[in-house]
């Protein structure tokens, strides 16, 4: 895998017509390989770095197998390319055969994406990757150009939002496996959509995970939600580093990605020089000048630190970039008034006013939530540094009834939402659906097999909904109807207001990529104006303040007046929300005139997003 890899890639890896099994075990003096079908055993030998391996000539792809530790018991491959008989089964030899068709691929500038997330599962009525084929180019036509698919590693059963995988290596074989997946990646470059995929380097899940009986892959130094941390800077740590560092250069060598959505990167422990993030991103920017195309990381974060895109050279992490949940709370409270509820330390339109020129609008202020002070500001640091979003897996699932804001809010204020995330300095990302107002649930939801484990989520999501008693249940998240209540109703997407709603997507993306001023992710040149206690107006202008668009939003149910900037300007309406075509009844409302001047008033209506661009 040539020289980025950290170290010797485990697994079982073909050269030529010859096989070679290996295995990080430093701890264990004896190492078996079990060929399952052959019954076949050979002791492995090990190196001075813990590894165990044996080359063998007769081994043929497809070949089945386990490792069997001190000879004790027969566990499957911790590096295993792929688990066909799921986490308790053997191991599969496979050997990245693959004829792609991309060769004409060479990624996208991350500024230019608009990202889309999708849980293969529940994206079609199939629930695998090539399902998701035939889709591809109505999401090219809407504008999406880039999807972000859920955790695609080896969980337990069928039915998982995927953050309990236990093979890092493995792509999961109810999804359609390691094939399933390069045939949807090739499909994606074929019509220019870039592929991501969120990986969890923070925990391993609960059943499947034979990661301990191999070695000394956790710590109980720091302790996170899912109990023992993973060690990535205690005693063996180099072999554990290695072991994730070395799934991520995988994933963009073998699968061609574009990108990895790095899951609460904040739950990595290292207090090491080098930290593990470093380190993973250092050895991603060698890979990315090998491959001659851009490999993104992008990082789910908590620490409103930035610290996490800060370049490495100055001992940041070096991530692309990260989610900006900030602006996902400021946004939403907005629009839903009982967000406030949920996010007791949001709530002002000056918090929104902050999130579009800072980024963190919690930047060292207290927070309620936190019960401490958090955060430092992003004040200054490029847009295309963060991904922002109005839904995503999480703000939907850990909901109850798993509403989505379309659900939650009328037609009028999921324009409003649509409009302040695409004209937004920001990188935007839709959850699958999204863009045409699906209101499909996505609840949580699990196939484990082990009962007691099915018994214990139970319980932990009646123990996370304990104080909202008076919304009801959640859904049982092992039942087999909460996963397909969760699949999308792709039928509606031209039907009524949903597609009102597909268009005025198109519509903001569009403008998104032809307007200069709307396209420009440095913070210099974009300011915020509190206008009323619901409204304010974005000023954004393009790279030289060659051009000039006025955003003016009014998230309030009465009408706002404002007066047009100083100066000798003409303004041209591009975007107004209130216009027939986006209204749901098909009746015409109050709408601003087409054009006007400096310092004339407008009257800017309840619930509605006017976009005004300067005549030049």
């Amino acid at each position: 895998m040539g020289t980025t890899l950290a170290t010797n890639l485990a697994g079982a890896r073909f050269n030529g017509s010859e096989c070679t099994f290996s295995v990080w075990a430093p701890l264990k003096e004896r190492m078996i390989l079990h060929l399952t079908e052959s019954k076949r055993q050979v002791e492995m030998k090990k190196d001075d770095e813990g590894y165990f391996s044996i080359t063998l000539k007769d081994v043929k792809q497809g070949a089945k197998y386990f490792f069997r530790p001190d000879n004790e018991k027969d566990y499957p491959d911790p590096t295993s390319f792929y688990q066909p008989e799921g986490v308790h089964g053997p191991s599969q030899v496979y050997t990245h055969d693959y004829e792609w068709k991309d060769q004409a691929w060479r990624g996208l500038p991350f500024k230019d994406l608009i990202l889309y997330e999708v849980h293969v599962g529940t994206f079609t009525q199939e629930g695998t990757f090539e399902a998701i084929i035939p889709y591809l180019d109505e999401l090219y036509e809407t504008g999406i150009n880039a999807l972000e698919l859920m955790p695609v590693s080896q969980f337990s059963g069928g039915r998982n939002w995927g953050y309990d995988g236990v093979y890092p290596y493995a792509v999961q074989n109810t999804y359609g496996g390691p094939d399933g997946l390069k045939r949807l990646v090739d499909a994606c470059h074929q019509r220019g959509i870039a592929v991501f995929l969120d990986v969890v380097y923070n925990h391993i899940g609960p059943e499947g995970n034979y990661l301990p009986q191999y070695g000394p892959y956790f710590t109980d130094t720091y302790c996170t939600p899912w109990g023992d941390a993973i060690n990535f800077d205690g005693d063996w740590s180099d072999g554990v580093r290695d072991y994730f560092c070395n799934n991520a250069l995988y994933w963009f060598k073998y699968f061609h990605l574009d990108g990895l959505r790095l899951d609460a990167i904040h739950m990595a422990y290292d207090n090491g020089a080098y930290h593990f993030w470093q380190y993973v991103n250092d050895k991603v920017k060698q890979l990315q000048e090998e491959v001659g195309r851009p490999l993104h990381m992008i990082a789910e974060s908590d620490l409103n630190s930035p610290r996490v895109i800060n370049p490495l050279v100055i001992g940041g992490y070096g991530f692309t970039a990260q989610w900006l949940d900030d602006f996902h709370h400021a946004l939403y409270v907005m629009l839903d008034p009982k967000g406030r509820e949920r996010y007791i330390d949001f709530g002002l339109i000056e918090q929104l006013a902050k999130a579009y020129t800072d980024g963190f609008v919690h930047s060292g202020e207290y927070v309620k939530f936190r019960k401490r002070k958090h955060g430092v500001s992003s004040a200054g640091i490029p847009g295309d540094k963060f991904v922002a979003f109005n839904l995503n897996h999480d703000q939907i699932g850990n909901r109850i009834h798993a509403e989505r804001l379309c659900v939650l809010v009328n037609h009028e204020k999921v324009k409003l939402g649509a409009a302040a995330l695409m004209l937004s300095p920001y990188v935007p990302m839709l959850f699958m659906g999204e863009e045409y107002a699906d209101q499909s649930p996505f609840y949580y939801f699990v196939s484990h097999t082990d009962p007691a484990l099915v018994e214990a989520v139970r319980k932990g999501r009646k123990e996370e909904f304990k104080d909202y008693k008076g919304e009801g249940e959640s859904p049982d998240p092992y039942d087999e109807k909460t996963f397909n209540d969760s699949k999308l109703k792709w039928v509606k997407r031209n039907e009524g207001k949903h597609k009102i709603t597909l268009e005025w997507h198109k519509r903001l993306i569009q403008l998104r990529r032809s307007n200069k001023a709307i396209g420009n992710f440095d913070k210099n040149d974009i300011t915020a104006q509190v206008i009323a206690q619901d409204a304010l107006v974005i000023h954004r202008q393009a790279v030289g303040g060659s051009d000039h668009v006025l955003c003016l939003f009014n998230f309030g149910e009465q009408k706002v007046r404002y007066t047009m900037p100083l100066g000798n300007k003409k303004w041209r309406k591009i975007l107004d929300s209130q216009e027939v075509q986006w209204s749901e009844d098909g009746k015409q409302k109050q709408t601003l005139p087409s054009l006007t001047t400096s310092s004339e008033e407008v009257v800017i209506p309840p619930t509605s997003v006017i976009v005004y661009e300067e005549v030049r």
